[in-house]
């Protein structure tokens, strides 16, 4: 693996990892980690129908965790020639000398199998800014067709990751994404959402995204009030992404159980017996990666078996306290939020998108949502709004678009109102890494407020 860039690291990555675990050694650490996380990412950015922005990064980071007994320091440096190595590991050192110790013995994980997934594209890797260009040509062209302005980012990554640690732990792999994110705005100011995700940069269909939004940009024009109130919902992809970010983080860490933040119990009901979800970086259908950032196999973990609750993600920290095996699911030193799914699927229906929407007497369905945040994060109760695409259903039919509702929703509430679940699943990113969804029909969504847009 070839690291580059103004970090001036060495060509080969996992010699630079095994000299800072000998300067560790030698500085008196017990046991020590090196984390080295290099990326290549590029930027095209566009707004007006027009490309505005269009850069490239390249950067490399080591991260070490150096445990002396009970205490633990860590620290991270972009400086990767001599100098920078033994002035990481000094400051590493040095932290963990003023540091606290802990309750419980420290052991960073041993090593284990690693079977290797295929999460590299070279058609990614490779990709030139003229490609990106040429994507977003195509999105504004759609947005054109429509008489609508085009807004959005054509992205590429490349992240190499080795870890290594003074337990035998050896992992190294390149993985590749690339994101389409349009929003294509009207002359009234309405607005139309589409993105797509992918490993492989030839599986993203600009012109589809770009009709995908300027088609729905056409449909929300001149939109009505619906008045604050409880009403039946179907939720596209985008928006069913929103509940496996909050669920992910406040129900399915095992660090949220632990300290009593979850409300987690072993075959708990919590959602419909429609409703199955796991985490599963392995995957080849998201974005597949073969370990986390402890060098730890990453591994299926069934989260929601037909609406009980069947598991949670463990870091090594937290699968030594529970007499576990960690599942996979560890971030990089220092970590305060504990393991948290970032690979999430969820079973699909039977359903089309037309007969979710045709099971709604009057309703509304919902492109995705924005700006939401918890206001009970034990009981997973959100406010939010809604954005880019919404509509009013009646007597199984869309009459026209509304304007952004504002809501307070439990999201536990809707789970177990999941009326009907859809067929066709999209791979889309989100806030905790990718997650494959399918729509769903929920039978009770509250709405607490309008907005003017």
């Amino acid at each position: 693996m070839t690291l580059r860039g103004a970090a001036k690291a060495p060509t080969d990555g996992m010699t630079l990892v095994e000299r800072l675990l000998a300067l560790a050694e030698a500085a008196g650490a017990g046991q020590a980690e090196v984390l080295l996380m290099g990326t290549d990412s590029a930027l095209t950015r566009f707004a007006n129908s027009e490309i505005h922005q269009n850069v490239a990064e390249t950067d490399v980071v080591a991260n070490l965790r150096f445990v002396a007994g009970r205490r633990v320091g860590v620290a991270s440096s972009g400086r990767l020639d001599g100098d920078g190595l033994r002035d990481l590991v000094d400051t590493a050192a040095s932290i963990a000398r003023v540091q606290p110790e802990q309750e419980e013995p420290v052991s960073l994980p041993g090593r284990d199998a690693i079977a290797p997934v295929d999460g590299f594209s070279a058609a990614t890797a490779g990709a030139s800014p003229e490609r990106l260009a040429d994507g977003v040509a195509a999105v504004v062209a759609a947005a054109d067709d429509c008489g609508a302005l085009a807004f959005g980012s054509f992205t590429t990554s490349t992240d190499r990751l080795i870890v290594a640690n003074s337990n035998g732990i050896r992992a190294e792999e390149t993985t590749t994404r690339a994101r389409l994110v349009a929003i294509c705005m009207g002359p009234g100011g309405e607005a139309g959402y589409a993105e797509s995700l992918a490993v492989d940069l030839s599986g993203i269909d600009p012109q589809a995204v770009g009709r995908e939004a300027a088609n729905r940009a056409l449909r929300c024009r001149a939109p009505a009030t619906l008045p604050p109130g409880e009403y039946p919902v179907v939720l596209e992809p985008y928006a069913v992404v929103d509940l496996l970010d909050m669920l992910g983080e406040y129900v399915f860490s095992a660090l949220a159980v632990e300290e009593g933040r979850s409300v987690f119990e072993p075959g708990r009901r919590i959602g419909s017996e429609l409703v199955s979800t796991w985490d599963d970086a392995t995957d080849p259908g998201g974005t597949p990666t073969a370990f986390d950032a402890e060098g730890t196999p990453r591994r299926r973990v069934q989260l929601i078996d037909r609406g009980l609750c069947a598991d949670v993600v463990h870091d090594a920290a937290t699968a030594a306290r529970a007499g576990r095996r960690s599942t996979g699911h560890g971030l990089p030193a220092p970590n305060t939020w504990g393991p948290i799914p970032g690979h999430q699927f969820m079973a699909p229906g039977d359903a089309t998108l037309d007969q979710l929407v045709a099971g709604l007497d009057r309703g509304v369905l919902v492109t995705r949502f924005n700006y939401t945040n918890p206001v009970h994060p034990k009981r997973v109760i959100v406010t939010g709004m809604t954005r880019d695409g919404t509509f009013l259903v009646e007597h199984g039919e869309v009459v026209g678009p509304v304007r952004n509702l504002r809501f307070t929703q439990g999201y536990l509430d809707a789970l177990a109102a999941v009326e009907a679940v859809g067929r066709d699943r999209r791979l889309l990113a989100g806030a905790l890494g990718s997650c494959v969804v399918p729509g769903l029909r929920i039978g009770s969504w509250t709405f607490t407020g309008g907005t003017e847009h």
